[in-house]
């Protein structure tokens, strides 16, 4: 009798159960209005994509003005902007898939010309200023609107995006964060912020499903280290994360020393799992169905993200699902 390859194999998250193990990481996809509104043209992309996809996990959207990345990035900022992802939660839903979005503010990296103001974050650097303590609880509390937005919206759940050198990244990293307050300096102090976050939202979540995207790493010998993840991970866990989607820190998503290196991510996704019950996504330059059902069946990663493949290749998720059931 032949065994189901381990990609996939179904996985239950809380009250949700993902068809197979493939996961869309979220992909700025530039189909947004200048608004930030969702429009058919990104309702297409991600309907395209979700059939036979075990969790497809949309863009990354602005909780507020301030941290605004991209012109035409996708935004969860305001009430008005709901009807719009009710629409893409309903279509994606339609595919079998359940439907997850990425909250995000940009912090530092914002572009003055962008959100129309100086960018802010953890500390004062270049051309970032440091956000009081007073705005760090209003942040929070926008991150918690934005999920409540997300909800509302028929969305089975949402990603924090504390990786790629966004906001929650910075409050991580002590390649930014060079504050002397109880926001920085020690791992505990560093974790503060995002931890206070995903509280918030957790609380307005209820049962459905939190992920956290963790920059594990900024490739600096004076930045993020694993052992630091490693714990960060285990405090998330307790916090009430459900999956930990593993990514590169202040070195982003594709750091050129690595970009031709099959699973880049893969090595911090495994020491990630050793710290934590609960699924942990691997990602990094995967194409290959087989390495992806590999990296699962050797337990190094519950989940897989396939995330360049998928710009090329709408089917790849069905291809893969063909080739290995065959």
């Amino acid at each position: 009798m032949l065994c189901l390859p381990k990609l996939l194999e179904p996985l239950k998250v809380n009250d949700f159960t993902l068809r197979n193990r493939i996961v869309m990481p979220p992909m700025q996809s530039g189909r947004a209005t200048f608004e930030g509104t969702v429009t058919t043209k990104l309702i297409n992309f991600y309907v395209k994509r979700a059939p036979f996809l075990g969790l497809p996990i949309v863009e990354h959207a602005y909780i507020s003005i301030m941290g605004k990345l991209g012109v035409k990035q996708l935004g969860i900022y305001d009430d008005a902007l709901t009807p719009g992802f009710e629409k893409l939660a309903t279509a994606i839903h339609q595919t079998g898939a359940p439907a997850v979005l990425q909250i995000t503010h940009a912090g530092g990296v914002a572009s003055k010309k962008v959100i129309g103001t100086q960018p802010a974050g953890p500390s004062a650097h270049g051309k970032m200023r440091e956000l009081l303590k007073e705005e760090l609880e209003a942040i929070a509390d926008q991150f918690v609107s934005a999920t409540e937005r997300a909800v509302k919206a028929g969305f089975d759940g949402v990603e924090l995006h504390g990786a790629h050198g966004y906001l929650l990244c910075q409050f991580f990293s002590p390649l930014l964060n060079k504050r002397t307050d109880e926001f920085g300096g020690s791992l505990e102090n560093r974790m503060r912020f995002p931890l206070m976050v995903a509280k918030k939202v957790r609380a307005v979540l209820k049962g459905k499903i939190m992920l956290y995207r963790l920059g594990a790493d900024d490739l600096a010998s004076n930045g993020i280290q694993i052992e630091e993840s490693a714990a960060f991970a285990q405090k998330l866990e307790q916090t009430g994360v459900d999956i930990i989607d593993v990514s590169g820190g202040m070195c982003g998503a594709m750091p050129k020393q690595l970009d031709k290196v099959r699973g880049y991510f893969i090595p911090q996704a495994a020491e990630i799992k050793k710290a934590v019950k609960v699924p942990v996504i691997g990602v990094g330059h995967i194409t290959s169905a087989t390495y992806a059902d590999q990296l699962v069946r050797e337990g190094k990663v519950d989940l897989v993200a396939v995330g360049r493949a998928f710009l090329k290749d709408p089917e790849w998720a069905q291809k893969a699902t063909v080739f290995l059931g065959r």
